[in-house]
């Protein structure tokens, strides 16, 4: 297969999602000529360009916002498709809910030129802080959408499922870690102290008031929140400490001087915060929702808890046990959540679909 043009549309530069976008992009430019549309957050790291390889052209969309916003929506569509006009890609990937709204309104109906593709790392509807009308819209908007050329390929099986019910065309890819990256990162750093850590914005959806409950109910031990956010106030317990925001190679580093790393979500698409701590030899006990539950078998590679009394009793496992939840989640990142396996089965279905649409 010759060399491809593919073309991100990515809104959500931030957090979890700017960690995929940045492996996956610099994994497939090694072979394939890439363009990444993109928005900046609040939780866009500075100077993110530097993250990319050379091969990636960056090019940003000025109306690209979070929330819905008729004007501002309407001229972020118009720009998209003055974008995919620039470009002639083969193929289109976009990126969460606002990127695939407007990207499979612009590609998947009425234009066949482009083989185009989605992936919602996290549906909305399943965010359980919205209201339930507002969550049958969003869930009722995929349908509508999901019935266009669009192939939705979902970042975890959890995902797969629902994404079964809602889209013609599904696939399934699982996110993977960049693991030469962190071990530059992290070489050489050695544990201090028993340290429980989490990592990701202080938010609803990683229920930070859970968090705070293990602590209290734990309070001789030492708990990390390395990150920031609106709810920082809900981390009151004293052996609680927060780091603030801190840039990616900061944050891998007070991560890796952790011993166990607690994932407290009420909702997940599959976290690559949850897949690096698995990398670094971390006893992982996560809560029992989709993304966590996908990758952590409980007993076999860590804990899936649903009490706070589950939390406890994980995290004062015998040593003997640790050693061999942490070997065998290891071993699941080196051989399945890795950039070049996920770049790998990425290519593999471009070039299915792009085969039949008789590209090639």
């Amino acid at each position: 297969m010759e060399k491809k043009k593919i073309l991100f549309i990515v809104e959500a530069m931030g957090g979890g999602i700017y960690t995929y976008i940045t492996n996956l992009a610099n994994e497939l430019a090694k072979n394939n000529d890439v363009y990444i549309a993109y928005s900046v957050r609040k939780e866009t790291p500075p100077n993110f360009q530097e993250n990319f390889t050379k091969n990636v052209k960056l090019i940003r969309v000025k109306n690209f916002v979070r929330s819905i916003n008729v004007l501002k929506d309407l001229k972020a569509y118009i720009e998209i498709k003055k974008i995919a006009r620039k470009v002639n890609p083969d193929i289109i990937h976009l990126h969460s809910s606002k990127a695939g709204a407007l990207g499979r309104i612009a590609f998947s109906f009425f234009n066949s030129k482009y083989s185009v593709f989605y992936t919602p790392h996290g549906y909305s509807f399943l965010m359980s802080n919205t209201n339930k009308v507002k969550r049958l819209v969003y869930k009722n908007i995929e349908k509508i959408l999901g019935m266009g050329n669009a192939v939705t390929i979902s970042c975890s099986p959890g995902e797969d499922k629902e994404s079964q019910k809602l889209a013609k065309y599904t696939e399934h890819v699982d996110n993977g870690i960049n693991t030469k990256e962190i071990d530059n990162i992290i070489n050489n750093i050695i544990s201090k102290k028993k340290t429980l850590a989490t990592l990701g914005r202080i938010s609803y959806q990683k229920n930070p008031t859970l968090f705070n409950e293990i602590a209290e109910r734990m309070p001789k031990e030492n708990f990390l929140w390395i990150g920031d956010g609106e709810l920082r106030n809900d981390l009151s317990s004293p052996n609680v400490k927060i780091t603030g925001w801190l840039n990616r190679n900061e944050a891998l580093k007070k991560m890796s001087e952790a011993d166990i790393f607690v994932l407290t979500s009420r909702w997940e698409g599959l976290p690559m915060a949850l897949l690096e701590a698995m990398y670094m030899g971390k006893l992982c006990i996560v809560s029992n929702t989709i993304g966590n539950n996908d990758v952590i078998k409980n007993n076999v590679n860590g804990f899936v808890c649903d009490t706070v009394e589950d939390y406890i009793k994980a995290i004062n496992v015998s040593e003997d046990k640790k050693k061999i939840l942490i070997q065998n989640a290891r071993k699941d990142i080196e051989i399945k959540y890795n950039t070049v396996t996920m770049a790998k089965k990425y290519s593999e279905i471009y070039d299915k679909y792009i085969k039949r649409k008789g590209k090639c």
